[in-house]
């Protein structure tokens, strides 16, 4: 039987029904934290320089690939990340090429000139994997709002290496295909933990739905919730983030532990 976390929920003011949201209420360039690490450049497979940033564990279990939401950037895991790092997870956070100054500057997109299209980000995604699979660890994909949709149907093609996904506030994002994310969702053989909050639902919970009965999934509604990783910031989240973080934790140790 698949974990089901349904706890109530606090409404929150940046949840979303159709569209990811850059939860614009913060400026643009604002920068709260900016993700310590190692600097990381990539190269996409259009030649686009995707900027990440690199966060050793002593030991590592596995290797956390973080990719943004809407109007965001690597810095969405500047409080994260060195977290992961001492319970011994490594991860890379990029700057895709679809996102913004919501935590902090995203380098990718300032050396493009302008944010991209979310499909666009697919490319960016396959670079971090790329570098991922280098590093001879387990990998582990991480998604916020879009890029969560995105986590999908790149496991789906490149299984190699990937060991669990966790999906934060996913949904059929994308016009040209509103099918894509179920449709790659079926064919995910590893655990996944998809989040999202219970306003959310109608858009997370026909992917949860489309996933094959794998006894290791986690549908998880928190009890205090917003939009995306969002949710695991204390700074955004101040009810919830501790109650979510151990939550992730948990399924982190479940899934490694079985490797």
């Amino acid at each position: 039987m698949r974990w089901i976390f349904a706890l109530p929920l606090m409404l929150s003011a940046a949840a979303c029904n159709a569209k990811p949201t850059d939860e614009s209420s913060h400026k643009p360039g604002t920068v709260w934290t900016v993700v310590a690490g190692q600097l990381v450049t990539l190269t996409a497979s259009d030649g686009v320089k995707v900027f990440g940033a690199f966060q050793h564990a002593d030991h590592p279990k596995a290797l956390i690939l973080l990719f943004h939401q809407a109007g965001s950037s690597k810095d969405e895991y500047a409080t994260l990340a060195p977290w992961l790092a001492q319970n011994g997870y490594s991860s890379l956070a990029i700057d895709q090429r679809s996102g913004g100054g919501l935590y902090g500057d995203n380098l990718t997109v300032h050396g493009l000139g302008k944010s991209a299209d979310y499909l666009q980000a697919q490319k960016d995604l396959k670079a971090a994997l790329d570098w991922g699979r280098k590093q001879k660890l387990p990998i582990i994909l991480w998604g916020s709002s879009y890029s969560s949709a995105l986590i999908f149907p790149l496991a789906a093609s490149e299984p190699q290496g990937i060991v669990a996904l966790l999906s934060f506030s996913p949904g059929e994002y994308f016009d040209s295909d509103k099918q894509m994310v179920r449709t790659a969702a079926a064919k995910i053989a590893v655990p996944v933990f998809l989040a999202s909050t219970k306003e959310e639902g109608s858009d997370a919970d026909p992917i949860f739905a489309a996933l094959p009965k794998n006894p290791a999934d986690v549908r998880f509604v928190p009890e205090h919730g917003v939009h995306g990783s969002s949710m695991l910031i204390a700074k955004r989240n101040p009810q919830g983030a501790e109650d979510n973080v151990r939550a992730v934790l948990a399924f982190l140790d479940r899934v490694t532990a079985a490797k």
